[in-house]
């Protein structure tokens, strides 16, 4: 076991992961409350939404008019998501998007096909494009994101090969460049301590001095137990969705009411819990959780945002003894 990090970086995913996922189509004014209420909360990167097939994914459609319609405060970044150039192009014009560079690549054939419409193979094939029209753009590039790093509900488990044809794609394309963060994301929520270790361990063994991020889902209840061992491995980069919002609407889940990504204020609570700075107001975070919770109309996953931060037990006045 490493030392704990002293500090995490965590990327907030709630307004796109969650309401993507949703089948209702919420108002435009009450989300564009709900990513206010997250720029205040210290959080320094907040993917507000994604920029993709309106038919696909309709609950996106009106991204453009949330980018222009949320605040803009100092320090913090309004990332978007797209999954092709199209995509890009629409990002780069719309007013208020910061743009990061993100190269996505996939560990399942399956998946890929479901979310892209083309083999991982084909996907590799498609960033060496992406990277030229970054660097064209001048937009620095990021993070790298291996999707489906632990396992996918469409394919099976997924073997070391499948991430090695990834990185070795990325040692061939990003040799004599700055290497980004490599994000290993367990898309469908397979991954579990163990496989968390041995995967985090073998892209160190590829590149020893790479930043290596997690996107956790808690799919199977996994997630926090995940998230700590990342911990004691020295990762200090996140993506959470407040509240526990979201989910992939196309990993194939067996039930819809499957938990979505890894909730922020639990990963908030437990960093400060254990002397890790996150730069995170775990207070106003639990307000915007329980905002989301309204907003969406029935219980959502996070587990802090119900139970409460130490706080007020911390402040308040011992009544072992009184009468009452």
């Amino acid at each position: 076991m490493t030392d704990l990090p002293a500090r995490v970086t965590l990327h907030e995913e709630g307004p796109r992961e969650g309401f993507q996922f949703e089948k209702t189509l919420f108002p435009l004014a009450e989300r564009v409350r709900f990513v206010d209420m997250l720029s205040a909360t210290g959080l320094s990167r907040i993917q507000v939404a994604s920029f993709v097939s309106p038919r696909m994914v309709p609950q996106m459609a009106d991204s453009a008019e949330l980018f222009g319609a949320i605040a803009k405060p100092s320090g913090v970044r309004h990332t978007s998501l797209w999954l092709s150039e199209k995509g890009y192009r629409q990002a780069a014009e719309t007013p208020g998007v910061d743009l990061s560079g993100l190269i996505l690549l996939y560990a399942s054939d399956a998946f890929s096909l479901r979310n892209n419409g083309c083999s991982a193979d084909e996907m590799r094939r498609r960033q060496e494009d992406w990277i030229a029209m970054y660097d064209a753009d001048g937009v620095d590039i990021e993070a790298i994101y291996i999707m489906t790093a632990f396992g996918c509900n469409l394919q099976g488990d997924i073997p070391f090969a499948a991430l090695d044809a990834n990185l070795d794609w990325i040692a061939s394309r990003f040799a004599g460049r700055a290497l980004p963060v490599i994000y290993l994301a367990d898309t469908v929520g397979w991954a579990v301590p163990t496989s968390v270790t041995t995967r985090i361990s073998y892209v160190r063994n590829r590149f020893p001095d790479a930043r290596i991020g997690l996107h956790l889902h808690d799919t199977r209840g996994a997630a926090m137990a995940s998230f700590l061992v990342a911990l004691q491995l020295g990762v200090t980069q996140f993506d959470g969705s407040v509240a526990g919002l979201g989910g992939c609407p196309f990993a194939g889940h067996g039930h819809g009411a499957a938990a979505g990504n890894i909730c922020t204020e639990d990963m908030v609570f437990m960093a400060h819990e254990m002397g890790i700075e996150t730069g995170v107001d775990l207070e106003a975070l639990i307000e915007a959780a329980r905002m989301a919770e309204a907003l969406i109309g029935r219980p959502l996953p996070g587990r802090v945002m119900h139970g409460g931060s130490l706080a007020s037990y911390r402040n308040s006045t011992p009544t072992i003894g009184k009468r009452t």
